[in-house]
This record gives C-alpha cells, structure tokens and sequence, in this order.
C-alpha cells in the first residue's frame, strides 16, 4: 500500500509482500523444514458432528498426485497437509510438487519435519501419528495416539520429544529415543485442544490453546498447568511465542475474530487487534521482521507492526478461506495455505543489516532490535592457524553493543568508522559505533554519509525536500531540479535520484553539479574521489570526477544553475553486469553479482575471483588482511584472499604508472604472477606480461603473438618427456611452424614439423626448397608413422619406382601397383600379375583367369621391349636430379614419346636391330 511506504526508510518495507508460487491443491497446513506447523481445519464451539460434517462438505478436493522419489527439506522445499488425507512436498520456487505421500483417507491436519533425523511427522483424524523418512519414502513408525482427532503435534527444539494435542481434551508427549513411548498426559482442558507451541526462549516449557477460550502454559514434567490466559469471548484456534528476547510475548488468534498479544510473565492481555470478519485461523510472529500475521477465514492474511500494532497491510488472493501460515527462519518466505492451494511469498528484502568498518575491522549487524558486534581485525592470522578454506564460515567473537529503539532496516558506518547509524520506520538515529551511545536522531524517509567529514550527512524528508548536516548540525536544505525526490547516495558528492535521473550537488555549498540520465540503484565511490561507479539494473557506470574543475567553478561562480559544472563527469567504462553488492579497493572495484560470483573490474575487464554456492553479500575489503568478507542471510560470515598488492600493481598500470607498477611488482608472491600476466595481457602489455607470466601456455602464447621464435621453441623443448606426444603439444609444435614459415624461417619450419609428425608440412618444405636428402628421409619417416601417401611422393618424386610399387603392394593397392609397373617399370609387371591373380582369386577365380602376363601373352603389350630399354635408361639417370630452376624448359621433355624417340635413335644408327616381333599366340579368354 503507497500509503505505508514512506514508513519505511527508503527501502521496500517488509510488509510489502510479493506473491510467489501458487502451489495447486497444496490446501490446508502448510510447514517449512523444522520450522513450524500450521493450523489445520478446525471445529468451533458447535457439536463435533456438525463440525465434522461441515468440513467434509466444504474441503476442496485434489487430484493423485505423482509421485517422487528424492528430495531433501531445505532450499526451495514446502510441506502441505492435506484435507484429502496426502502430504504433498512442493519445490516452491518452481512450484512443482517433488513428492506425494498418501497418509490415510482421511484428513491429515498437521505434519511436521524433523531435519536431524529425516523425518516428516503427520497426525490426522484416524488418530494415529505416522512417520516417515522423506528421502526413502519408508513409513519408520506408527501408531494410536489418541482416541479423537489429532489436532497438532509439536516436535521440541533440541529433545527427541513430540507432543500431540487431540479433540479428547488431553496432550501427550511421545519420546523417539524410548520406541515412541508415551511418557506424560496433559490434562485440564475443558474442549478440543487446537494447537500447542514450545517457549523458544524456555523449551521445557510450552502453551496450548483450546476452544474452551483458554491458553495455557505448561512445564515439562508438572502434571496440571502452570497458569491460564482467559480473554477470548469465543474457542482459541492458534497461539505463537514472540522470538526475540526482549519481549515475553505470546500470541493468539479465536473465533471471536481477534488476535490477542499477552506478556506471559504479567499474564495481562498487551493488545487486542481486530480486524477480520471471520475466526482468526492461524497467527505468526515473523522470526527475522518486525511483524506478526494473522490469517482467517474471511480469506485474508493482515500483516500487523510488532511495535506499534497498527495494520500496515492485508492480501486476499482470492482462494477462499486461509487456514495456515508459516515462516522460514534464515529468510523473509512466508506461505499461506488457503482451501484453494498454497501461496509462497517474499517480505521485503532479504539483504543482512550488516556494516563493516574497512579502517578497524569492526562488524556491526542486526537480530531484530539487537546490536552485535565483531572484530574481523587479525582474522588472517586466525584463517591460516585453523586452516580455515576461503569460503568457509569464520569463526567470530560476538559481543552485544546493546537494543535500538526502532527496527534495525539498515546500519551503516560513516567514512572514518567513529559512528553508526540505524535507520528504520522513517526514523534514524547516530550512535557512536564503540558503545553504541546515541549521538543523533530524526525523522527521514532516507539517510546517507558523507565521504568527506565525519558528522556530514544527508537526509531525504520528504519526495521534495533534502537537507544536508554539517558536523552534525543543520546545514542546508537542498531543492532538487526533480519532480520528486525518490532516494539519497552518499560519498565525494551527494546524489539524489529521480525517476528518470539522478543529480549530484557539493557537500558545502549545496551547488548543482551535474545530471546523469539514469536511474541507479546504487553509486560507490572510490577512496580517492576520482571514480565513481552507478548500479543500474543491467549494466553500471564507471565515471571519472574532477574535483578540481568542480572547485574552480564555485570559487568563481562560473557554473551553470540549469546545466551544473561543465566537464565535472567523464564516462571512462560500461560494466555490463548485475551487480549486487560492491566496494572500490583503489582502482578495482570488487563486487558481487546476481550469478553468485565475486567479480572485480579494472581497467575495463571483469574477472571472476570465486563462484559462490549461495547469495552473498559483500561487508568490505581490509587491506591489512588482504581479504575480502562477505556475510549470508543467515549472518554467516566468510572471506576469500585477496591480495592489497596486485589490486594496487592493477590499479597503478590503470593509471599508466608503469614506474610504480614496476616497484610494486616485487612485492606480489609468484603464485600471483600467472594472474598479474593475464592482467596485463588484457590491458595489451604482452611484452610485460611476458616478462611476468610462469604459466608456460602463456608464456608460449605471448611468444608467438611477440614473433619471439626463439622463446616460443626453448618453452616447447622443455615440455617433459611424458607430455611430448599429446595433441596439445603437437598443435604447438604446428602453430610455431606455421608462423615460422610464414616468417620465412624454413629451418625452424623444419625443425617444428619434425617435433610434431608433420609429414605434410614437410612435404611441402622439402619440395619448395628442392631438398632431395630431406625427402629421403621423410619417406622413412613417413613409412613408419603410416602416412603411406606422403612416403608414396616423396619416393616418387625421387624416382624410387621399385620402393613406390613395393609399398602400393604392402598396402594391399596390387592393381595400382601393377598399372604403376606399366607404365614406369615394365620388367616388374610379371611378378606383379602372378601376385594379382593370387590375390583377386580369393574373389573371383575366373576374373583372375581374365589377366594377361607379359610373359605368356606378349602380343597384347605392344612395344614392351622398347619400353624395357627405356627403363634401363631411366634407371641409369635417375640419381641425376634437376634443379627446381630448370623447370621451365624440363617441362618440355614431358611431351616427348620416349618409346618412339628410341626407335628413331635405333633406325638411323642401324647399330641396334629392330627387336623380333613377338610369336604370335592365343588372346587369354576374357
């Protein structure tokens, strides 16, 4: 409601819900893993009968659901009891049921998770109490609890205890450890008992309610009540122990539609809230907000103030009549079970009221109205003594500073850690932050430090009207060029934010500096002043500031009412990333994001530090501790190394500080050298980050994209034997011969394609540069790694007929081999037909019949004497290789017919006889 809002200091106030799953068919009791049951269906003062007959013809029914086999409460997970006799187990954030049990066929009206031992308890109107393992799905136990229907059942904190309230008017407690056994019965309720609830702040001792319109409260172990609280006209249905510690509070709702907060040590009735139209179903106080909630059966759920009991807002979904209501404890989840399903909602924000001092160490943080405090100074020390991983919980000494007067929404320190301030229910107030003594204290819809003085701030009045403290008196009221004002940013200047932008004015003087057209959440500055970082939803700003010019154009009045300081911001980077929490360390900026990673930005690049296994939320950076603290939900507390030096060698390259980055650079542990590499690298200093670099991969990569030849190939030489095969290292060994080629390095492109096995690379190189020996070799080489076709040129290219057709013949190519012999060497063809007609009648034997010798048939070879001659000449010329720059004209000599060539030498030196022709014989049949 827009009416409640301002209440509540800036953010989003923790009644204003947000509807999340609806979970269909989840109607009736609705329970959080060992957090607490909720009220079943319940009978008013009418007969039994009538009470019954009126929820069977009323219950909704539900479809079987299906059913599944593994989940574990925790997370996401809900239980609902259902009125159809089922307990359904739901992921809430998707809204899908994970399992189905069918209890009994009739009414399951409360069920209860036992985490520490994997149970989940269920009581329903058959009287008996069943127990289940929620991962196994076995059925552990049960058993006849009593003689009526089972109202609720309670399961004690820390004791292996169970109680059972029922509509015979007695409680019984049940011990696991004794097989179940029944070891005590409470009487002295005079109607059904309706729900029973253990005193957190006292747990052996606990409070019943009863449609007899009496609460009573009972000890363990004493037979008859301890006292009664009589002041509901009408049946009390559900009852609720306040959780914090400062309040002796208990809660009640009945059927005379009030709900009723009484001091249990007074016995007197605090107040009585009314404001439903029906009975008064289930209440809650909310274990983290300062609320409580009250659900009915006129289908609202109201949300009431703890403190002021006022009503700040009410939700009906529409589902017909709510019945139950619980809450998570290490979150702001709340789920409503209504006839019609189950809702689950979120209150407010989540976020830990949390603050940390980055100059002492000092943690500050909120339980409810309490504030505690912790010293994460020499927590280095600490981490590396218990050997402590980052990321895991450290171990704090907790020590209370004392109550606030009002809701702790948030806490914050100022610039130099002397105070603090708590802000909340439109309220704040200054506390000096070692013995939380009140300094200041007023009325502000937002609230925020300066970076400069020590009691400087800001507060936001209202959506027009700013003011501005000075030593922490009154300084200036400030009338923003803004529609409305809608938020406060504190540091070097102050921000105010619009609707659609956001405007920064002087500390001192209040003058107008500039207008940025964009909406941030949030806006960080550095320690220096100079950078300044806007959180929008989906990427942020990094500004530059120039204080300087900002000074001169007030000193000489030359700025401009409308337009402000011209040049006062510079955009210098876009981070194009959600972030959540954030904090400057010199020039990095080290944040968290909504993918759960610890990021920092510098100099335009984003690096991940860590993944996270859970939301968290950064409290700082100490620098004398080189760590970074993050705190969850829960207040656990957690930090990850990270080392002051390379985030100031970083920043100091940012700057162009070559010189000082140099002097830093010692000081950083090798461990952090590979990542310092990187770094420069990514701001185009390869040559530094060669220098830097012990990781060889990068070293190697660097080298290569350096031209350093030399560096590139010693890195490879030294790859240990083992790892000297592996394709990574053999891709290395072609990258470096490809750009050595490419250079013009033909020995180191030797050298290289020999490491790698590059038999087509050297191919290549041998016959471009005409290296005969080279080609020798490799045709060995190239043999034994099986690379038939690389040996297959390189012996042919030598004029190795003998070596190419033995090799085609090994390789099982006998025809190519025989067709290779026809036409190069003609007197190995015989030997090579004999193997052929071997070979092809494993096939078939008349197709090998098919094949003409040249012995037996040489008719069919016409002039294959001649070519016989002219393979003798080739054999005594082959050894006489011609230099590749012969080519042109030896190109020529490939149009010569040599066969005809030889029978014109013969015919005109009538030295040499025609050879006889040959005699004539029979075709061999096809």
């Amino acid at each position: 409601p827009a009416a409640s809002r301002t209440a509540f200091f800036g953010r989003r106030p923790p009644f204003d819900s947000h509807a999340g799953q609806h979970l269909s068919g989840a109607h009736g009791p609705t329970e959080w893993p060992d957090v607490g049951v909720v009220t079943p269906r319940h009978r008013t003062d009418n007969q039994r009968d009538a009470a019954s007959s009126r929820d069977q013809e009323e219950a909704p029914g539900a479809e079987r659901p299906r059913q599944m086999r593994r989940c574990a409460p925790g997370g996401a997970v809900g239980a609902s009891a259902m009125y159809n006799g089922k307990v359904c187990i739901w992921d809430y954030e998707t809204g899908t049921m994970v399992k189905s049990f069918d209890v009994c066929e009739l009414p399951v009206r409360s069920a209860k998770f036992v985490v520490r031992k994997q149970w989940f308890i269920t009581a329903s109107d058959d009287m008996h109490i069943r127990v289940y393992n929620y991962n196994t799905m076995e059925k552990v136990k049960e058993f006849e609890a009593h003689s009526d229907y089972i109202r609720y059942i309670e399961v004690h904190p820390t004791m292996p205890l169970l109680i059972s309230a029922a509509d015979d008017m007695s409680m019984k407690l049940w011990n696991w450890d004794k097989s179940w056994e029944c070891t005590q019965v409470f009487e002295g309720h005079l109607h059904y008992v309706m729900m029973i609830k253990f005193n957190a702040k006292d747990t052996n001792s606990f409070a019943s309610a009863s449609l007899d319109r009496s609460i009573k409260v009972w000890s363990l172990g004493a037979p008859q009540p301890n006292f009664s609280l009589e002041g509901h006209e009408r049946g009390v249905n559900c009852i609720d122990y306040y959780p914090g510690g400062d309040k002796p509070y208990l809660l009640s709702g009945a059927d005379d539609k009030t709900v009723k907060i009484w001091d249990y040590q007074t016995k007197a009735c605090v107040q009585t809230l009314d404001g439903h139209a029906n009975n008064v179903c289930s209440v809650v106080f909310h274990p983290r907000l300062p609320i409580l909630i009250s659900g009915s059966e006129d289908g609202t759920v109201r949300i009431w103030h703890t403190t002021t009991y006022r009503a700040e807002t009410t939700l009906n979904y529409g589902m017909e009549r709510a019945w139950s209501l619980a809450c998570t404890r290490d979150a702001n989840k709340l789920a409503i079970g209504y006839d019609e399903g189950t809702v689950v909602l979120k209150l407010g924000h989540e976020m830990p009221v949390a603050s940390m001092d980055n100059h002492t160490g000092k943690l500050v943080y909120s339980l409810n109205n309490e504030i505690v405090t912790a010293s994460l100074k020499g927590i280095a020390e600490k981490v590396v003594a218990e050997d402590i991983s980052d990321g895991e919980r450290l171990p704090l000494a907790v020590k209370d500073l004392g109550s606030t007067e009002i809701y702790p929404q948030s806490v914050k320190h100022n610039c130099n850690g002397r105070f603090i301030v708590v802000c909340g229910d439109g309220e704040y107030i200054i506390y000096t932050s070692q013995a939380l003594r009140n300094k200041e204290f007023g009325s502000a819809l937002d609230f925020c430090w300066s970076g400069l003085g020590t009691g400087d701030y800001a507060v936001r009045e209202t959506i027009s009207r700013v003011k501005t403290f000075k030593n922490f008196k009154e300084h200036k009221t400030i009338k923003a060029p803004l529609s409305s004002a809608e938020g406060l940013f504190g540091g070097q200047v102050l921000a105010i934010k619009g609707s659609d932008c956001v405007v920064f004015f002087d500390w001192s003087e209040g003058v107008f500096i500039r207008k940025i057209d964009v909406v941030p959440t949030d806006v960080h500055w550095n320690e220096s002043g100079e950078l300044c970082l806007l959180v929008c939803e989906e990427t942020c700003y990094v500004l530059k500031y120039d204080a300087a010019a900002v000074t001169s154009a007030i000193e000489n009045n030359s700025f401009s009412a409308e337009e402000g300081v011209e040049g006062a911001f510079e955009l210098v980077h876009e981070l194009n990333d959600q972030v959540k929490t954030g904090e400057w360390v010199g020039d990095c900026f080290l944040y968290t994001n909504n993918s759960n990673r610890l990021n920092y930005f510098v100099g335009g690049e984003t690096m991940t530090l860590c993944h996270l296994d859970q939301e968290m939320y950064m409290l700082g950076y100490l620098p004398k501790e080189d760590r970074v603290f993050l705190i969850d939900k829960a207040l656990n507390v957690v930090s990850y190394k990270v080392l002051l030096s390379v985030l100031e060698f970083q920043t100091a390259v940012v700057r162009d500080d070559i010189e000082a980055a140099n002097e830093i650079l010692p000081s950083i542990p090798e461990s952090e050298h590979n990542s310092v590499a990187r770094f420069l690298e990514s701001q185009g200093l390869k040559e530094e980050a060669l220098g830097v670099t012990k990781d060889p991969d990068q070293k190697f990569d660097l080298s290569l994209e350096l031209g350093k030849l030399d560096v590139a190939y010693e890195i490879l030489l030294q790859i240990p034997e083992a790892d000297k095969d592996t394709t990574d290292t053999q891709s290395k060994w072609k990258r470096l011969g490809d750009l050595a080629l490419s250079t013009g390095d033909l020995p180191r492109a030797e050298q290289c394609a020999e490491a790698s096995g590059d038999t087509a690379g050297l191919l290549l190189l041998y016959t471009c540069t005409g290296n005969a020996e080279g080609a020798k070799k490799l045709a060995v080489q190239a043999k034994e790694l099986g690379k038939t076709n690389v040996a297959f040129i390189s012996l042919f290219l030598l004029g190795r007929i003998e070596e190419c057709i033995e090799l085609l013949m090994q390789t099982g190519r006998i025809p190519e081999a025989a067709f290779l012999a026809r036409t190069y060497m003609p007197s190995e063809m015989p030997q090579i037909v004999i193997k052929w007609k071997a070979d092809l009648t494993k096939v078939s034997e008349r197709a090998a019949q098919a094949l003409a010798d040249p012995a037996e048939y040489p008719n069919l070879f016409p002039d294959l004497d001649w070519a016989v001659m002219v393979e003798q000449h080739f054999k005594k010329n082959r050894d006489t290789l011609l230099e590749a720059s012969s080519y042109p004209e030896a190109a020529k000599d490939l149009e010569f017919d040599l066969i005809d060539i030889f029978k014109q030498q013969a015919a005109a030196q009538g030295a040499v006889a025609e050879p006889a022709a040959p005699p004539a014989v029979d075709t061999p049949e096809p």
